[in-house]
């Protein structure tokens, strides 16, 4: 009774055509067209993302089973490996399923309507053609992999992901920086190679330099013995500063790549621990004072 009631304040009513609303008739064939089509819809949406879930699943098992292949890659470019194929299916299933979707709402002149809007694309997508080829060339030239340290257009970070489009770096603030590959023009890639670890000891006037030396030198292979990322060194290069405050002794080593700043602090406060223990003491500031009254 209450439904009725609604339904007569709202001016709607049921017939054998459909359903009026007004003065508007909707039939029922629109009605059951429009439900199929919204059904095709999902059921298309359903499809894409579980494909892209499956999709990224057997992508995933591919790179962890990779390494058992007598041609196996690296981590690093396996992990980009997979970036890269996780990129182009991402893109091929919205590709598809958007074009599907178009045409199902909109019939055959969904059609023409995709084609004039892939003529678009073409027209205008330009930046979008060259983020993908210089995407393409990054990847065959191995200018970078996922979970290199590297400087691009500015920026510095960790490589997280390198798309067909876009590269994903994150840098030491955990802030993401979104680089399009078309912009790319110069790279820096600190994790290609060894890397340099200087250091700087400031020992006082106070204290004999020659011992000083001695016990720094004594130190850096006890620690080259017990650290396996130090590839050469560290060794003490000699006295490279004779300032108003003290002398500085250089120590240099070789450590492998994104270790250098783990080897600098550990090799400092091994040095410190052990230049405290030898009563060597470190520079220090030096104030005079003059006595002015007569």
């Amino acid at each position: 009774m209450i439904k009725s009631v609604i339904l007569n304040i709202l001016g709607i009513t049921y017939n054998e055509s459909g359903i009026k609303i007004a003065n508007f008739t909707i039939s029922k064939e629109s009605i059951y067209n429009t439900f199929e089509k919204f059904l095709k819809v999902i059921i298309i949406l359903i499809l894409m993302y579980a494909s892209i879930k499956i999709g990224n699943g057997i992508i995933n098992r591919f790179i962890s089973k990779q390494k058992k292949l007598k041609f196996s890659l690296d981590d690093r470019k396996a992990k980009t490996v997979g970036a890269v194929l996780k990129s182009v299916l991402k893109y091929s299933v919205y590709f598809f399923g958007i074009f599907a979707i178009i045409e199902i709402v909109f019939g055959k002149i969904g059609s023409i309507f995709a084609g004039l809007g892939g003529v678009a694309i073409g027209l205008g997508g330009q930046n979008l053609i060259k983020d993908i080829i210089n995407g393409f060339f990054i990847l065959f030239e191995d200018q970078f992999s996922v979970g290199d340290y590297v400087s691009i257009e500015g920026k510095d970070g960790i490589v997280e992901g390198i798309e067909l489009r876009v590269t994903k770096i994150r840098d030491f603030n955990g802030d993401l920086h979104i680089i399009p590959n078309g912009i790319i023009k110069m790279v820096t890639n600190h994790s290609r190679g060894n890397m340099r670890v200087l250091l700087d000891i400031n020992i006082s006037y106070d204290e004999n330099i020659d011992k000083a030396i001695e016990v720094i030198t004594d130190e850096c292979e006890k620690f080259k013995n017990k650290n396996n990322n130090v590839v050469e060194g560290p060794r003490v290069l000699g006295i490279s500063e004779i300032s108003e405050d003290g002398i500085s002794v250089k120590v240099f080593a070789k450590v492998k790549p994104m270790m250098q700043w783990d080897i600098e602090m550990k090799l400092r406060r091994d040095i410190k621990n052990r230049l405290d223990e030898s009563k060597i003491k470190m520079a220090y500031k030096r104030v005079e004072v003059i006595n002015t009254q007569i």
